[in-house]
C-alpha cells in the first residue's frame, strides 16, 4: 500500500505557499475595504472559523493516535501538517495583522509550532532515524543492582497493569486516552512507573537535548495554544464590552459583558 505521507520538499512547498499568501495578503491589505483591517470583523470572522476547524485536525490526529479510532494514524498526521498550515494562514489574516493585543500570543505560539514541526521533521527525524538505527546501549547488559531495580519495576507495572488493563502486556502497552478518562490514578501511577523506568535505562541520556524535548516543548506549545484560543473564543463571544474596552463593537457576540 502507498504511503500517506508528505515528503520534505512538498512540506517545504507548502510552507512556503503559506508564508508568500500571507505576505501578498499584508502587502496589499490597505487596497482592501475597512472590514479587512479590523481583527474579528464580519468578514474576517468568517476566516477565524474557518482557520479554527482546520487547526482542530490536530487534535483529531491525536485522538486517533492514542486510540486506535478513526483508520491510520499516518494518514491523520499528514492532514495535520496541512489542515495546521492553511489554518495558521487563515487565523492570520483573521488578526488583520493587530499584534497590539493579548490574542497575538496566539499567533506567536502558533508560528512556534509550525517552526519547531518543520524543523523536526525535515531536520531532526534524520538524527532520530540514526539513533534507533545504532542504539547499542539500549541492547548492553544492567549491572546486577540496575538488574534487581529492573526487575522489581516490572513487577510494580505488571502488578498496576492487572488493574488497568487485564491481559495486557507489559512490554508493549502504553497508556491511551480512555485510560486516562476512566482509570486516571492508576494510569497516572503507571507512567509514573515507565518513566522511573526510563530513568533507569537512561533513555534521555541516550539521545541528544533536542532529541529527548523537542516533543515535550511541541506539546506544550499546542495545549496553550488551545487554551489561549477557547479563551479567546470566550472572551469575544460573552465578553464583548469588556474586549472592547468601550469601543466599538464590531464583531459577531452574544453578550456585553
Amino acid at each position: 500500500m502507498r504511503r500517506l505521507d508528505i515528503g520534505d520538499r512538498l512540506l517545504a512547498y507548502l510552507v512556503f505557499a503559506a508564508a508568500v499568501v500571507l505576505v501578498t495578503f499584508f502587502a496589499f491589505q490597505h487596497e482592501l475595504p475597512r472590514d479587512w483591517h479590523l481583527p474579528g470583523s464580519p468578514t474576517l470572522y468568517l476566516f477565524g472559523v474557518a482557520g479554527t476547524i482546520l487547526l482542530c485536525v490536530s487534535v483529531v490526529f491525536v485522538i486517533t493516535k492514542r486510540t486506535g479510532i478513526g483508520g491510520s494514524p499516518l494518514g491523520w498526521f499528514s492532514a495535520h501538517v496541512v489542515t495546521a498550515t492553511l489554518g495558521a494562514v487563515l487565523v492570520t489574516v483573521h488578526s488583520g495583522g493587530f499584534l497590539r493585543y493579548a490574542p497575538a500570543l496566539l499567533l506567536v505560539a502558533l508560528l512556534f509550532l509550525v517552526i519547531l514541526g518543520v524543523w523536526a521533521r525535515v531536520c531532526l527525524s534524520k538524527d532520530m532515524s540514526a539513533t534507533f538505527a545504532s542504539r547499542e546501549q539500549s541492547f548492553s547488559p544492567l549491572s546486577s543492582e540496575k538488574r534487581e531495580q529492573m526487575a522489581r519495576l516490572i513487577e510494580e507495572k505488571e502488578s498496576l497493569l492487572s488493574r488497568l488493563e487485564p491481559g495486557a502486556n507489559e512490554g508493549v502497552f502504553s497508556p491511551r486516552i480512555k485510560h486516562w478518562l476512566t482509570r486516571p490514578g492508576l494510569t497516572l501511577a503507571y507512567a509514573r512507573l515507565v518513566g522511573r523506568e526510563n530513568k533507569l535505562l537512561g533513555m534521555r541520556a541516550s539521545v541528544s537535548t533536542a532529541q529527548a524535548y523537542w516533543r515535550l516543548v511541541h506539546i506544550v506549545l499546542a495545549f496553550a495554544f488551545i487554551l489561549g484560543m477557547l479563551g479567546h473564543i470566550i472572551t469575544v463571544t460573552f465578553f464583548a464590552g469588556y474586549v472592547s474596552g468601550g469601543g466599538e463593537i464590531y464583531w459577531w457576540h452574544l453578550t456585553k459583558w
